[in-house]
């Protein structure tokens, strides 16, 4: 019987302890007996998924996570999300990020317009290449909030640009992009606040008390990537579910087969059972390995709220591992699992941090260690650790094996 494989990202989850939770995560506080489960019957520890000198993101800890090393093969955010879109990149062009932003008196008071709808966002995007195409830049609808604009010259790969979650409540001049190319981009935001401030569907979002998306934030620049095929380098056949076009674009980029689920989201409505079931269901069909992302709890700490990534946890908990796990035991064949965050998100900052972060694996008729809950405090005392995370994927994949 061959072994099968499950890999729960649960984007952000590891944290800084929080004065409102009485100096507790959000893990420590949160009931998760299934990730617990993993972490006393199998192994934990830590791995440092952000490699020093590159900036904590989902771009460089999920291909961590996934098992290459972003020293070698990092180009960018954007060219990953391109991927997912099977937008192509030529030689000379450079994709950039595209948020939908909510800007109040020079202050950025929203990094996703909240959380604007899809079909909301994509005819704005549709008015940008209308009116804003004169630029050079080709702009791509994605989901909610989360665009993509396109430019040839690779000089703006060098662009010096802030991601908008890191800059929530302060004033956004300081942080517009700087450096080659930076006069152009800097300009096309401007005109689009002018765009945006009357059109129809910031009207009808403001008649209806949501958000409106009133500027287009660049950022997360890059040129086309590419990385040896996941078969190729770890012998597995592998399938990803994913609502955030980053994970899909890198899981399309490593060869896995992107699996569609109905009604995930990215947030917290959604279908996190759904996510485990179609999981399960690959197996089954003869992938080998399957990553299941969950980007809830990621939304949450860049929200600031703790209650939500408690909540976002126990779903997580419930819902995903709980199901795997009950799944692959039903089968009566031998597998692993392993929940591992991309980086940690601090609540409290409201961003990415570059901390080691917290993981814990279990096969069958694999080892064990002294390690009894999956929280970032109860995996410090763990020798095994990595200091560069690619390394996990293959340290996993040896667990259960003769």
């Amino acid at each position: 019987m061959t072994m099968k494989y499950v890999v729960v990202l649960p984007d952000g989850v590891a944290d800084l302890p929080i004065k409102e939770l009485g100096d507790r995560t959000p893990l420590e506080v949160a009931r998760h007996p299934n990730m617990d489960w993993i972490a006393r019957e199998g192994i934990a520890g830590l791995a440092r998924t952000i490699p020093e000198g590159f900036k904590p993101g989902s771009d460089v800890g999920c291909m961590s996570v996934f098992g290459y090393d972003p020293r070698k093969h990092y180009t960018g955010r954007a060219p990953l999300e391109a991927a997912a879109q099977n937008i192509p990149l030529g030689p000379s062009d450079v994709a950039f990020r595209c948020n939908t932003v909510t800007v109040r008196d020079g202050v950025l008071a929203d990094y996703s317009a909240g959380h604007i709808e899809s079909q909301d966002s994509a005819e704005l995007i549709k008015t940008a290449n209308e009116r804003l195409g004169k630029y050079g830049l080709r702009f791509h609808p994605g989901v909610s909030y989360r665009h993509l604009a396109v430019i040839s010259g690779v000089e703006y790969a060098k662009t010096q640009c802030t991601p908008p979650h890191d800059i929530s409540g302060k004033p956004v001049d300081a942080y517009l992009p700087v450096g080659a190319g930076s006069e152009l981009l800097r300009e096309v935001m401007r005109q689009s606040a002018t765009l945006l401030k009357d059109h129809p569907v910031n009207k009808r979002r403001l008649q209806q008390g949501k958000t409106p998306a009133t500027m287009f934030w660049f950022w997360g620049q890059g040129t086309a990537a590419a990385f040896p095929p996941f078969r190729a380098a770890y012998g597995l056949r592998g399938g990803c579910i994913s609502a955030v076009d980053i994970v899909r674009g890198l899981g399309r980029l490593v060869g896995f087969d992107i699996i569609p689920v109905p009604g995930i989201t990215g947030y917290f409505d959604t279908n996190y059972s759904g996510k485990a079931e179609h999981a399960l269901k690959a197996l089954a069909e003869g992938k080998d390995l399957v990553v299941v992302h969950i980007e809830s709890t990621d939304e949450a700490g860049h929200m600031g709220d703790a209650k939500k990534k408690i909540q976002a946890i126990e779903d997580t908990d419930r819902l995903v591992v709980g199901t795997l796990l009950d799944g692959l035991k039903r089968r009566n064949e031998p597998f692993a699992i392993m929940v591992v965050p991309d980086h940690p998100t601090s609540t409290a900052l409201k961003t990415h941090i570059d901390d080691p972060v917290p993981f814990a694996l279990y096969a069958t008729n694999g080892p064990k260690d002294a390690i009894t809950a999956y929280t970032e405090r109860a995996v410090q005392s763990s020798p095994t650790r990595f200091e560069h995370g690619f390394q996990l994927m293959s340290f996993f994949l040896k667990q259960g094996r003769p």
